[in-house]
């Protein structure tokens, strides 16, 4: 049966709580416990301007993130950025869902030492498909954490109330981005395949003939093997130690290189056919990352030693 869908926008904690029957404990922050809810949500599209975070403890639920929906299951975290519009599409209404988290209005940080750091946090930017897994000692310090935040809120606002609170969520965050590098490493054997596709992609599209279209971009690759940027850029890093633009790079000039070594093609028509748009950025690349120019390695030319 097909149900209209209505879009909420979420910018205010006390918002939310209104769509879930919930307490307004503080305007800017609040934990969650959605056994606690007396409204049932679902059929609807959530227009983020919070941050979030979810830990699902019972039955699985469906989340919608653009036009793929995504399986919600036991023991995973998803997290939400302003900006993001996400369905709740449940088969069955369900009332009281178990499931605990945070969420904070970006004013909440203003002016303290989290602020500076929140764009650090590439998970936020994550698909729900790129959910955390969290073990049972993760769990537990997962919700360790929303204790200690909670425990603040309940506490007399006082001057000293956001950077204490503030101070609690960071922790909960960098423990955050400390598991999912556990799960880029437990997750090697799918992180390897997914590197061979990307090699794999990135030799196609010159030998396609598309590096006419322009250099490819990050996205292009992240796109390719289903992944938003952020958690494929992440996880290149992870594995090799550079980024998914500094590998892109390189086999560029692999490419330049056997251009220049096996063809007498034009400097600049090798340029363009890479992507470059003016030779001289081409040139430029070629120089910083081999230490010569085009034209002195085509006539073997040594790069200067270090």
């Amino acid at each position: 049966m097909k149900h209209d869908t209505i879009t909420v926008k979420l910018d205010s904690i006390d918002a939310y709580n209104k769509l879930y029957g919930l307490k307004t404990l503080h305007p800017l922050v609040t934990v969650i416990n959605l056994t606690e809810a007396t409204r049932i949500v679902n059929h609807i599209q959530v227009d983020y301007g919070v941050y979030a975070l979810f830990l699902k403890n019972g039955v699985s639920c469906s989340l919608k993130y653009g036009r793929q929906t995504y399986d919600y299951q036991e023991g995973t975290v998803v997290s939400f950025s302003p900006g993001q519009i996400i369905g709740v599409e449940n088969e069955t209404d369900e009332l009281a869902p178990d499931v605990i988290g945070l969420m904070f209005h970006p004013d909440l940080i203003y002016k303290t030492a989290l602020a500076a750091k929140i764009k650090n946090y590439g998970f936020f930017d994550y698909s729900q498909r790129e959910a955390l897994h969290l073990s049972a000692d993760e769990r537990a310090l997962f919700i360790e954490c929303l204790d200690h935040i909670k425990a603040e809120i309940e506490h007399p606002v006082d001057k000293h109330t956001a950077e204490i609170v503030a101070s609690h969520i960071q922790v909960l965050l960098d423990y955050m981005t400390r598991f999912y590098e556990r799960q880029f490493i437990t997750r090697r054997k799918v992180n390897s395949d997914m590197l061979t596709k990307f090699e794999k992609a990135l030799k196609e599209y010159y030998v396609a003939g598309h590096g006419k279209n322009g250099i490819p971009t990050v996205n292009h690759f992240a796109e390719t093997v289903n992944l938003t940027p952020g958690y494929f850029g992440d996880l290149v890093k992870k594995e090799t130690g550079k980024t998914a633009q500094e590998i892109i790079s390189l086999r560029i000039i692999e490419f330049a290189k056997e251009r220049l070594s096996n063809s007498n093609d034009d400097i600049n028509l090798i340029a363009y056919d890479l992507g470059f748009q003016y030779p001289q950025h081409f040139s430029r690349m070629f120089k910083r990352i081999t230490g010569v120019s085009p034209s002195q390695y085509r006539a073997g030319q040594n790069p200067p030693a270090m």
